[in-house]
């Protein structure tokens, strides 16, 4: 087993040596989602680094991977977003008259801008959607122009609240000012409404909480699946543990490390440090910091009294009215956030494990929290400090102007959306993969290029590939592995042997994947520039297809990735009569309409006559073959030597002009749209067949019509550089019809003109100045020769 280090949060510095309790066996649990809202890329960046993370583990190293990740299906967001829709709900089916809604939607409007933009109030008049947008250019304009509240400093979390909040006024206030009743005023209607009814709400039903978590969690796993992030091998949900959580708190009461008050049981920092423990050993920096610790506790916990310290945190929550409840001991109420996951980690992987990852916002309290408080459940007396967790392994956040990308901040893509509109899945991942998992990264421009030409090249490296052993008859019976030896003198195996060391030092040193990709970039480079034969080639994109596979980056493959090339989506798991169906249809248009040129060549004749793809295809299918480019090949090499007869016999048979246009013109189309559309290159070679190339048919569409709006261009800018030279040439012969000695008899400048009709006197009766006189003759001589040559070409009766 390769030694690793890895950054091990419990261990500030460099990283550390990864040495797992079972030599071979990885325990890890994953801090998931809280299923109340649509993932987006801050969860994409979290959870897809760590799946890279996992693959590595596996499919480079070889640990087998036991993966543990939960659904926090009951928190105070959660709470707040279900009861809110349901009280929305209610409030819809109540018999209000236009003005009625209306004036609820104004007080919500005054109630919301009072509760999160107090920078909004006056003294002058009340706040209301009328002179709403006043107020808040006045106010907030700094921070909308891309400043900051204080003036100073870049804008953070702090600024792109106030946009979300502003953001949530202006929508309610287009809804007050259009009479639209509740559509466009829900995010301050649902707060409202909260403070006004929240205590009535029957919570004894639960499906308004569960019917969101489902929905939510089924939306992730989709998410997920479409990222193509693995599966966990076990999913804990905090709803299916809540008499386990309610044990494991009764245990720390008993050890001393914890204390009830008014129904709520609390952590005792206080007493666990004195049994010699530490506390916030991944933030001790934010130990005190009161804001961290409130936002730890949630919302609902403001009003809650009782504790001995303000930083002791809630094991169990006493549940107040329009809040979801189970019993226990201390009576009705609700699982403490932290506790939650000590909980069912511990249930499934005991009282150690190897690895506890998550987003680096969670490290203080979240983890630090969970850490004391399993470590106070585990703490046998005499025995020292216990250690719950060895390896602490934290995401770096992905950032948006300034800011972390956050469902409260509401400054997100959805994972749906950016998958829709501005990415691939294999995309995504490796723009992630080009970052170190444990750094902070902001998605930039040229990010985005250095990603988009990373993948450019590999993919046509693998095209180029698979095209060239396709041509010479050895795609999928060629090499797996080459070693030195078989191939001495190879500069390009020599280059792949040290690439092989370098990628395994890269990947040992914390799972350094931004050094991993340029090691796969060099090589791939270097292959394109070599000499050498095929086969070693073929090794060098075995290897590389390996690795490609182990980072996650072709959602068909899987371990232990020894084919070639990464495959489109959906490549396999086809059948392959239906996959092939396109391919075959294609040569069947083309051998058809050879056949109705009705060519005397014999040459075209005995082709027709003795290809049959079918039986090919017919073969593979035999053996088991499930790839669709494999299978399409004979369908796809009949077509191409068809073309390829044809364009022989145009440039070398005497043919009537119209039959080779003919030919030409279905050369072209088979080539540019038949196979294009199929996602097929043809690449035409001298004395050669053509070369056959599987490119995403998006792609060659897109290259096809930019040639084509190209061409149009060419050919509009020719069509005008025609007509400007045609009314150039009307506007020439225009001035030559008039003869030199009436060419200035028109102009008011003069009423005087000599014999041959240059100006004498000028307008006021004065002699024209010498100066002047020789610059009209200069005129009035190009105006005569412009003239003679008129004369010549129209003829003097023009």
């Amino acid at each position: 087993m390769a030694s690793i280090t890895v950054h091990n949060s419990l261990k500030p510095g460099g990283p550390v040596p990864f040495v797992p309790r079972e030599e071979g066996k990885i325990s890890w649990y994953a801090c998931g989602p809280t299923v109340y809202d649509s993932s987006h890329l801050g969860h994409a960046r979290n959870y897809v680094s760590t799946d890279i993370i996992r693959r590595i583990l596996m499919h480079h190293f070889g640990f087998k991977v036991n993966f543990v990740m939960n659904y926090t299906d009951v928190d105070d967001k959660i709470i707040i977003r279900a009861r809110r829709r349901r009280l929305l709900e209610l409030e819809k089916e109540k018999p209000y008259s236009t003005e009625e809604v209306r004036d609820l939607g104004s007080k919500a409007f005054t109630a919301y801008a009072k509760s999160n933009l107090p920078l909004l109030e006056s003294d002058s008049a009340p706040l209301d959607e009328n002179n709403y947008q006043e107020r808040k250019q006045a106010a907030y304009g700094k921070v909308l122009a891309g400043g900051t509240l204080s003036g100073e400093g870049k804008p953070s979390d702090a600024e792109a609240k106030v946009k979300m909040h502003l953001n949530n006024l202006d929508s309610a206030a287009l809804a007050l000012q259009n009479a639209t009743g509740y559509h466009g005023a829900e995010e301050v209607l649902l707060p409202y409404l909260d403070s006004l009814y929240k205590e009535t709400i029957d919570t004894s039903d639960q499906t308004m909480f569960t019917d969101l978590t489902k929905a939510m969690e089924k939306a992730f796993e989709k998410d997920m699946s479409d990222l193509n992030v693995l599966p966990p091998d076990e999913v804990t949900r905090v709803t299916e543990y809540v008499p386990q959580i309610v044990k494991f708190v009764e245990t720390i009461v008993e050890k001393g490390f914890a204390y009830e008050a008014n129904g709520s049981v609390y952590f005792d920092i206080s007493a666990f440090e004195k049994a010699g423990n530490t506390y916030a050993r991944l933030r001790p920096e934010s130990k005190n910091d009161k804001a961290l610790q409130e936002e730890g506790e949630g919302s609902l916990s403001k009003g809650l009294e009782g504790k001995k310290r303000s930083g002791d945190f809630a094991l169990w929550k006493q549940s107040k009215k329009g809040e979801p409840f189970w019993p226990s001991p201390w009576g009705l109420g609700r699982p403490g956030w932290h506790i939650e996951c000590s909980v069912m980690a511990s249930d499934k992987l005991g009282e150690q494990m190897d690895i506890h990852s998550g987003g680096i916002d969670l490290a203080f309290p979240h983890h630090d929290n969970e850490l004391a408080q399993s470590e106070a459940h585990f703490h046998v007396c005499g025995k020292g400090e216990h250690t719950w967790v060895k390896y602490f392994l934290h995401m770096g956040h992905l950032s948006i102007a300034g800011s972390k990308m956050s469902k409260s901040l509401k400054n997100f893509q959805t994972i749906q959306d950016a998958l829709a509109t501005t990415y691939t899945a294999r995309n995504m991942r490796i723009v992630f993969l080009m970052g170190r998992w444990n750094d902070g990264v902001e998605i930039s421009p040229d990010m985005r290029k250095q990603a988009d030409s990373w993948e450019t090249t590999l993919d046509n490296f693998f095209t180029n590939t698979k095209a060239r052993l396709s041509e010479a008859g050895a795609l999928g019976a060629g090499v797996k592995d080459l070693s030195l030896a078989e191939g001495s003198g190879s500069a390009l195996l020599t280059e792949l042997e040290q690439a092989k060391k370098d990628l395994n030092a890269a990947l040992s040193n914390s799972f350094d994947t931004p050094a991993a990709m340029q090691v796969i970039l060099r090589l791939v480079k270097e292959a394109n520039k070599s000499s050498d034969s095929l086969p070693v080639i073929e090794a060098v994109a075995r290897w590389v297809t390996k690795i490609v596979g182990t980072f996650g980056l072709d959602a068909s493959a899987k371990p232990p990735y020894d084919g070639l090339g990464w495959a489109s989506a959906g490549a396999t798991n086809i059948d392959p009569k239906v996959g092939i169906k396109p391919y075959a249809a294609a040569y069947e248009k083309v051998k058809q309409e050879v056949e109705g040129l009705a060519l005397t060549e014999e040459s075209v004749k005995t082709l027709l006559a003795q290809q049959n793809p079918e039986v090919e295809f017919s073969e593979l299918e035999k053996s088991g073959e499930k790839d669709i480019e494999k299978l399409a090949l004979p369908y796809l090499r009949a077509t191409s030597r068809l073309r390829d007869e044809l364009r022989g016999i145009v440039a070398s048979a005497t043919l009537e002009p119209k039959t080779k246009q003919a030919i030409l013109s279905l050369s072209d189309r088979v080539r540019d749209y038949d196979l294009t559309d199929l996602g097929v290159q043809l690449d035409d070679q001298t004395d050669k067949p053509s070369l056959i190339k599987f490119v995403p048919a998006s792609r060659l569409i897109a290259a096809r019509e930019e040639k084509a709006a190209l061409l149009a261009e060419k050919a509009r800018q020719k069509e005008e550089a025609r007509k400007a030279r045609e009314k150039a040439e009307e506007e020439k012969w225009a001035k030559a019809k008039v003869p030199p000695q009436d060419m200035f008899k028109s102009d008011a400048n003069y009423q005087e003109w000599d014999a041959e009709g240059l100006p004498a006197k000028l307008a006021d009766g004065s002699e024209v100045p010498k100066s002047q006189v020789k610059k009209l003759k200069k005129e009035w001589d190009r105006q005569k020769k412009l003239h003679d040559e008129y004369l010549v070409k129209f003829g003097a009766s023009a």
